[in-house]
């Protein structure tokens, strides 16, 4: 038979055992992974100690005597999104986490802790990072964290909530540390996965489950800014002067192929040569022209130019 009880309150009880008690296992003991003397059945007192009895005892007394004025000091209420961690006697109770709604302290003996299971966002402050590169940049971040185990980050940890915002500082300096430049500038996707991997592993102890790690942004040196803008103007010239000798290449091969036909053919020089007439009368219209044959010109050439013509 099992039931649940809370967040982590997960409680089994077995079968009998041969002298006919009944076995109960505490989920504490289990996702810790240490067991504290006498603190399966704390409920029980079997661990509190005669102070503890007499102590308990008189709470109970003095809640009777008090009815009902004692129900606002024992009635207790959490959120939806909250559980609360009981101690009695500083020790945690069996049962897990309660909440949330209605649960029940015993004063004077009992005293409790309210986690919020909600995601919580922060800045991770701009870290001064030298890559592997030895380059200087400067990179924030933004974490997504939540409390799954209210248990965990209240017995486990000091403040589980600043202890992950010093961890997130932490990893971000030794992940861009073994990452150059250009791999910084380029793969935040990949490096965002490497941190929430790292953080979500290193957090998991902590009852802490890190959902999104995002790089914000990397600050470069105002040198190597200039620098790397000297860089790409270089580059981009240099494509440019590039493609205009590639084009100067072509236009030049085609002229020679155009030469070519036009030698083997007298009469296109002479369909060129009008061409061009009515293209400049087209544009210019202010400019006079007058045409003169090719066959005149054909005299003041040389003989062997002519003959060659011929």
């Amino acid at each position: 038979m099992a039931s649940n009880k809370g967040d982590g309150g997960f409680q089994r009880v077995g079968p009998e055992g041969p002298t006919g008690y009944s076995m109960n296992y505490s989920r504490f003991s289990t996702i810790t992974g240490y067991q504290t003397e006498g603190h399966q059945a704390a409920e029980d007192g079997g661990s509190i100690g005669c102070c503890g009895y007499v102590l308990y005892f008189l709470s109970l007394i003095a809640i009777v005597c008090t009815f009902p004025f004692s129900l606002c000091l024992c009635m207790k209420v959490v959120q939806e999104y909250e559980r609360a961690v009981i101690f009695r006697l500083g020790r945690l109770v069996s049962g897990g986490a309660k909440g949330p709604g209605l649960f029940f302290i015993i004063p004077c003996m009992d005293s409790y802790t309210k986690v919020d299971l909600r995601t919580v966002s922060f800045d991770v402050p701009p870290q001064e990072v030298l890559t592997r590169d030895s380059v200087t940049v400067a990179v924030d971040a933004v974490v997504y964290y939540r409390v799954q185990n209210a248990t965990m980050s209240i017995t486990n940890v000091e403040d589980s909530n600043r202890s992950t915002r010093l961890l997130a500082a932490t990893t971000l300096r030794n992940v861009l540390g073994t990452k150059n430049l250009s791999e910084i500038l380029s793969e935040r996707e990949s490096i965002s996965h490497l941190m929430q991997s790292s953080l979500d592993e290193a957090t998991d102890p902590w009852g802490v489950k890190v959902e999104r790690v995002e790089v914000k942004d990397v600050r470069l040196p105002v040198q190597l800014q200039r620098a790397m803008a000297a860089e790409a103007e270089a580059a981009r010239e240099a494509r440019a002067k590039v493609i205009a000798a590639e084009g100067e290449q072509k236009a030049s091969r085609a002229l020679k192929e155009a030469a070519d036909v036009i030698t083997e053919s007298p009469a296109a020089l002479q369909l060129r040569y009008l061409q061009t007439l009515n293209t400049i009368s087209a544009e210019k219209n202010s400019t006079i022209i007058f045409p003169l044959p090719i066959d005149l010109l054909q005299s003041f050439l040389p003989k062997g130019n002519q003959k060659t013509s011929m």
